[in-house]
């Protein structure tokens, strides 16, 4: 007869931390990898993808509107996260994701939500520029070098696709389809904005009259 696996409370809680999973899902998961953290953190990977891509299609119409100051009033952020139910809109779990998003905008800027926004035109500029940059290089290794660039300006302007800035392992889309997974609902995030004070505003001295 076989031994079950003894299941360490703590590295639950490090896996749960690490994919946020919920708790039973991060024991099924270390259970079903025999212990070991990095199998189970695989199993918890391709779980929340499979399920996340069952329901993205699905609805999202109810959700909230939070907002965060940051900075001692320097920084503000508004953004919609949308869900499928308003029971899930009032979960405490679904409320943790939506003020870590409010972090991620106000601390990293981005500018759209999904690369699906990206005018073309913005698109088109990034890619002159990176060709100027290596100009005279065979144009294969143009090619390659200047879609490497266009990743890279993924990650900086595109909410979705930054690194998570409680954990650079993860990206925001990773941290959007694990609460898809725990909570069972779609999870859309609609819009935001991004204040900041004297953003924008015209800092050229003005001439005096006489």
């Amino acid at each position: 007869m076989s031994t079950a696996t003894v299941i360490d409370p703590k590295i639950v809680k490090e896996l749960r931390e690490r994919t946020h999973a919920g708790m039973m899902d991060c024991k099924n998961a270390l259970t079903e990898a025999n212990g070991n953290p990095e199998e189970a953190e695989k199993i918890l990977r391709k779980k929340f993808n499979l399920s996340a891509s069952k329901k993205a299609g699905r609805e999202a119409r109810e959700g909230v509107i939070a907002s965060y100051i940051h900075l001692g009033g320097k920084v503000g952020v508004l953004v919609e996260v949308n869900c499928e139910t308003d029971f899930v809109a009032k979960n405490e779990s679904f409320r943790e994701l939506v003020k870590d998003i409010t972090l991620q905008i106000a601390a990293a800027s981005p500018i759209y939500v999904s690369r699906q926004e990206v005018p073309e035109k913005a698109l088109h500029d990034e890619k002159e520029v990176a060709a100027a940059q290596i100009k005279g290089k065979p144009e294969a290794v143009v090619e390659k070098i200047v879609a490497g660039k266009v990743e890279k300006y993924y990650t900086t302007v595109c909410l979705m696709e930054q690194a998570f800035v409680k954990d650079a392992n993860l990206t925001i889309k990773d941290l959007v389809t694990s609460k898809i997974g725990e909570l069972g609902e779609n999870i859309v995030i609609r819009r935001f904005t991004r204040f900041a004070v004297g953003e924008g505003a015209d800092t050229t001295p003005k001439s005096e009259t006489t």
